[in-house]
Order: C-alpha cells, then sequence, then structure tokens
C-alpha cells in the first residue's frame, strides 16, 4: 500500500465510492465536493453502500483544493462529470505543485488531454463501476460482487508499450481496497470501448424504458463503432470487454440508472452528453461524416436540463431518425 494522499475532486458517485473504499483500507483521502453533499460529508461523514456492507466513514471532505495542504505526495482523482473539467483543472492549477499527477476517473476521452494543459503526468481510468449518488452524503456501489474495475495507463501512453510505475502504484492501492485494477500501457482503446458502452447514457436520461429505448441505444453505439472505425481510433473488442467484466461486475437490481439520468434526477443543471454521444458527432464530423443518431439523443438529452428525466419517448426518436 502506498503513502499516497488520495484527492478525489468530486464525491458523486463514482468519486464516493471510489473514496471511500480507500479510506476504509486505510489509505489517506480527502474528497472535494460541493453544496448539500458537503455539508452531509462534514456533519455526517461519507454513508457509503458496498459489496462490504452499510457503514459511515469519517472520510475527510473540502469545498475547494485550496483547503488542502500540499506536500507534494497527493494524486488528484478528478471525478466530475466532463463538462466541469476546464474549470476543475484551472482552480487546481492554481494551488497544487505543477508536478501532482492527474487520475482522469472520468468516462468519455476528452479529459486526457484537457489535463494536460496543466499537469505533465496524467493516468487515464477506463471506468467500470455502476454507481449511484441521488441523496446528499449518501453513494452506492452497484455491485454485488466486485464494486469497480479501474484499469488505468499513462496518457499518452509510453513508448515501446512501457506501463507507467505510478499506474502500477496506483492500481496496487485500488485492489488494496477491494477493487479491481490492472496497470496498463493502452488504456485508452479500453476508454473508447467504454466510450461506445456509454453512448445509451443519453437516451436512458431522455426516454423511459422498453423496446424502443432499446433499440435506440443500439443504434447509436453501431453508428459510434462505424464513426471510430472510418477515423481510424483503436478500441479493444466488444469480446475481449466482456472477457474482462467476466462475472467481476454483477449489477444490483433496482440501480438507479446512468450518470446521465442520474444528473437530470438530481437536477445538477448540466449532463455530460457533449463528452460522450457528441463526442462521436465530433469524430465524425472531422472525417467529414455526420452521426444523426448521436446527435439527437445528445440533443434530446440536453433539451431536458431543468426538466422531467425520461420524459422523451423512444418512438418519436426513432421515428424522426427513420424521416430523416
Amino acid at each position: 500500500m502506498s503513502s499516497r494522499h488520495h484527492v478525489v475532486y468530486g464525491a458523486g458517485a463514482v468519486g464516493g465510492v471510489v473514496g471511500g473504499l480507500l479510506h476504509r483500507a486505510g489509505h489517506r483521502v480527502t474528497l472535494i465536493a460541493r453544496g448539500e453533499h458537503l455539508q452531509a460529508l462534514q456533519r455526517d461523514g461519507l454513508h457509503l453502500i458496498s459489496p462490504f456492507g452499510d457503514e459511515v466513514l469519517p472520510v475527510p471532505a473540502v469545498g475547494d483544493p485550496g483547503e488542502i495542504d500540499w506536500t507534494g505526495d497527493e494524486v488528484v482523482h478528478l471525478a466530475v462529470k466532463s463538462d466541469a473539467t476546464p474549470t476543475v483543472l484551472s482552480r487546481l492549477h492554481q494551488v497544487a505543485p505543477s508536478a501532482t499527477p492527474v487520475v482522469c476517473l472520468q468516462n468519455g476521452v476528452a479529459n486526457e488531454p484537457a489535463a494536460l494543459r496543466w499537469f505533465g503526468h496524467v493516468i487515464g481510468v477506463c471506468v467500470m463501476l455502476p454507481a449511484t449518488h441521488l441523496e446528499p452524503g449518501l453513494v452506492e456501489a452497484g455491485s454485488t460482487n466486485v464494486p469497480a474495475i479501474l484499469d488505468c495507463g499513462r496518457y499518452p501512453a509510453l513508448p515501446d508499450g512501457e506501463v507507467d510505475p505510478l499506474a502500477e502504484e496506483l492500481a496496487e492501492d485500488l485492489r488494496s481496497a477491494g477493487m479491481e485494477s490492472v496497470a496498463r500501457s493502452d488504456v485508452m482503446v479500453w476508454k473508447y470501448r467504454k466510450l461506445v458502452s456509454n453512448l445509451g447514457n443519453a437516451v436512458d436520461a431522455a426516454c423511459p424504458p422498453g423496446e424502443d429505448r432499446d433499440e435506440l441505444v443500439r443504434r447509436a453505439r453501431v453508428e459510434g463503432e462505424e464513426v471510430l472505425a472510418a477515423a481510424g481510433i483503436d478500441l479493444v473488442s466488444s469480446e475481449a470487454d466482456r472477457e474482462r467484466r467476466g462475472d467481476l461486475i454483477a449489477t444490483r437490481p433496482g440501480r438507479g440508472g446512468s450518470s446521465t439520468y442520474q444528473s437530470l434526477a438530481r437536477g445538477t443543471g448540466s449532463v455530460e452528453v457533449d463528452w460522450l454521444a457528441g463526442e462521436i458527432v465530433a469524430v465524425a464530423h472531422s472525417t467529414g461524416r455526420t452521426a444523426p443518431v448521436n446527435d439527437l439523443v445528445r440533443r434530446a438529452a440536453v433539451s431536458l436540463v431543468g426538466g422531467e428525466a425520461r420524459s422523451i419517448p423512444a418512438a418519436d426518436l426513432l421515428a424522426q431518425l427513420n424521416a430523416g
């Protein structure tokens, strides 16, 4: 177990679970949160439900990175949604040493290059962690087996397939806390596969369950793979992804939906889909193509910010696509 101080910037579903599990394993952890969630953490502690039990943990929590005494042994886990990444990186850079490693504990593939604008040592993480955060102070790991698979690696990749020593150290810390993790030399090809999986997030947030929603998700993912292939972007196969997950992740019934749905349900005022479905649209545009399915579902999810989640019938969106 390393002596690192794990600073988790964004203590929602993913950040709260990872930070809580690291804390309960004896690691030094500080959470950075905001609003009612921060107040609950500071008043009552972190209420964490995981395969290891239902417990309240006294994890230190602050509202701003300026409240941390930076000594040089920190590693910062970015666990905010991608739309917040530039803002938190800019603030972090004002107070943290420039040599501070930044770990992108996030979906999407745009956070790692963004982090390089401020910090030189960037680690990407392929996040396989079903989790829920709908109430202040409470986070729940959605898997009843291993709570998370968090494979990690240096961004950009080191030459000759070299594995970054900090990624090895991070993976060891995560495993010591009961999560599954390996250090990889090619983490971004895994993150692009996860991006394709996350193309269902906008649909889950915008549309009620049913066969039409399932079909819309299928079309978004097929289109995503086609766009990435046309752009020459490598990603691991769906078979490799399924093999990595195996029976490690066993999602508990009644989990609270995708992270995008949870953002709408909590009324956060924003959604992450511009960096998920919108990433496919951007890649398509860069190669002279279009991505009508992902563009439509992205727009649908964004239209519900401030409104009611899952209020657009998937049949209506399919009709628009079929008419186009």
